[in-house]
């Protein structure tokens, strides 16, 4: 294998006014009268997608966890659909969130490795998130939290605000989410100075609710990315419940860590039905990889990765299986067995905000399973550690790979093949008994692995010359028809009428720049029968964030 509170003190830090979502079954059936259909999702609803970190399968009660109790995410998971087979993107942070936001998985993403003693590893201008297409189609996008790529630099291509999130507030590089008492944290292009005593789980929280409760007509994206339960494990006052359980101090602390985090869903989960958004919206909650072994955690005292071999840094399902629930009140409760990937999340999230989905990606939108009219099914799935290891996995087949020297392996390295339909701990390897099975699943991997396959997507803008040229790059499967480019504004500009973008082309127009005030490009097109909208604004400066805590 690969490793490399009283009550009062686990609440604390909770805002005043906030308590545990009425997500109860009473509360589903009167949400339902009012005019929710169970099985379906709202038009373009706001999305919710809450992002655990290393938080493991089996650490949520929904998954047979008995030792820590999280009555919120289990009430969710009852009411909503529960993917009894998700999976992340990678088993360790910086790849695993590089694929949940670009639909790639790591044989073919821009981040495909944590850093090991160099720089953080930064996203690209070559990079499309799935909040970048939710902003070009009229959504009001956040990202709360911990992002996960470098530089600490404003005004970069890895930058969240640069990558489609109109508002960024937390860590921008993993190692400073490390520092749950931070100095400072970012808001959008700057630091926002702090005393060291603040808990940043509770101003995440509390900006988020911020967010969910803004005055706005448009659809929203909160990407809530907590620290949690993310090791060193670090909790506000005692340990609460756990307080005086036989455990370390670091076991003791990580169960708190985990019933923090689940008190802050249930605080999201209230302010969208106290601003009355939650029919509207679709709450996703998982993580990014199996649950850790660091600092003192150990996680076979709360059977983290429930029956699954190993944890986090590994390609084992206990490194890379993880929770994930989708709620709606609309959604009819059911437990979901189709396997699903973070690569999944960019097409499906289009598809929900009706916009074409890029071509070329590894993810396929899983709305059907949501709704449960059923969803296309993966040929495979693919895990890659460069150097380190790699899976596949093919319907019941999945194929470990071990590159040389490495978890045991000798200079050729080892190959191990498992049959997850009647071994899903992996502990027996049959690939001496099943080579042609082993042979074609290592030549789908290898074939598996290159280039970015992507095209380039969505409206450009340029200043040169006193014009604003506007370029409008098809990166979807279907042409784009009655394309028709233009700037937003007071004096809204638009170009004559172009019949046809196929994809993989693109279309330029210059315009005369505007003498002051805010540029924003705009594209009308028609794609598959349906009629779209892209904006691309220049952002400006932006003011300082003021933080005020109750907790």
């Amino acid at each position: 294998m690969i490793n490399g509170p009283s009550r009062r003190a686990l609440l604390a830090g909770t805002f005043a006014g906030l308590a545990l979502p009425a997500v109860t079954a009473a509360g589903a059936e009167a949400t339902s009268r009012s005019g929710s259909q169970k099985g379906s999702l709202p038009r373009r609803p706001n999305i919710l997608l809450i992002l655990a970190d290393d938080l493991g399968w089996g650490e949520i009660g929904a998954n047979g966890q008995r030792l820590i109790r999280t009555p919120n995410l289990d009430r969710l998971a009852a009411e909503g659909v529960q993917f009894k087979t998700a999976y992340s993107g990678a088993p360790l942070c910086a790849p695993s969130r590089c694929s949940l936001l670009t639909g790639l998985h790591n044989g073919h993403s821009t981040v495909r490795e944590n850093p090991e003693g160099g720089p953080q590893h930064a996203l690209t201008d070559a990079d499309l998130t799935f909040a970048e297409l939710l902003q070009l189609s009229g959504y009001r996008t956040a990202c709360i939290g911990k992002w996960g790529f470098g530089p600490e630099q404003p005004d970069q291509p890895s930058h969240p605000n640069v990558r489609g999130f109109d508002e960024f507030f937390g860590y921008i590089g993993h190692r400073h989410a490390h520092q749950y008492f931070p100095k400072y944290l970012w808001h959008n292009g700057q630091k926002v100075q702090l005393d060291g005593s603040k808990y940043a789980p509770h101003l995440f929280r509390q900006r988020a609710v911020e967010f969910i409760n803004a005055d706005s007509d448009q659809p929203f994206l909160l990407y809530f990315a907590t620290n949690l339960p993310h090791s060193p494990s670090v909790i506000p006052g005692d340990a609460g419940a756990y307080e005086n359980k036989p455990w370390t101090a670091a076991n003791r602390r990580h169960a708190a860590q985990v019933a923090r985090l689940d008190t802050d869903v249930a605080a999201l989960v209230r302010a969208l039905r106290d601003a009355g958004r939650a029919e509207d919206t679709l709450v996703l909650f998982t993580s990014d990889n199996g649950p850790h072994r660091e600092k003192g955690v150990t996680p076979w005292l709360f059977d983290s990765n429930g029956p699954y071999r190993a944890d986090k840094r590994d390609v084992y399902e206990g490194g890379i299986r993880v929770p994930l629930i989708a709620w709606s009140p609309g959604l009819r409760p059911r437990v979901e067995r189709q396997p699903v990937a973070a690569w999944d999340l960019l097409p499906t999230l289009a598809d929900l905000a009706e916009t074409p989905v890029p071509a070329h990606l590894d993810g396929l939108s899983f709305r059907g399973l949501l709704t449960g009219e059923g969803a296309p099914k993966h040929t495979h799935l693919v895990w890659n550690r460069p150097r380190k290891a790699q899976a596949i996995r093919r319907g019941r087949w999945k194929l470990v790979r071990f590159a040389p020297h490495i978890a045991g392996a000798g200079p050729e390295g080892r190959v191990e093949l498992y049959d997850l339909s009647r071994d899903p701990g992996e502990s027996r390897d049959i690939a001496a008994a099943r080579p042609q099975i082993t042979r074609e699943l290592m030549q789908l991997l290898d074939d598996s692995i290159g280039e970015d396959p992507r095209l380039p997507y969505g409206l450009r803008t340029e200043l040169t010359g006193g014009q604003v040229v506007v370029t409008l790059h098809n990166g979807s499967a279907v042409p784009w028809t009655q394309v028709e480019l233009g700037l937003d504004g007071k004096r809204r500009t638009r170009a004559h009428t172009v019949a046809r973008v196929d994809p993989g082309t693109a279309i330029s127009v210059g315009f005369p720049a505007p003498s002051g005030g805010r540029i924003t490009a705009r594209a009308d097109f028609q794609a598959a029968g349906r009629a779209h909208v892209f904006r691309r604004a220049h952002r400006g400066g932006e003011s300082p964030m003021t933080l005020t805590s109750t907790g």
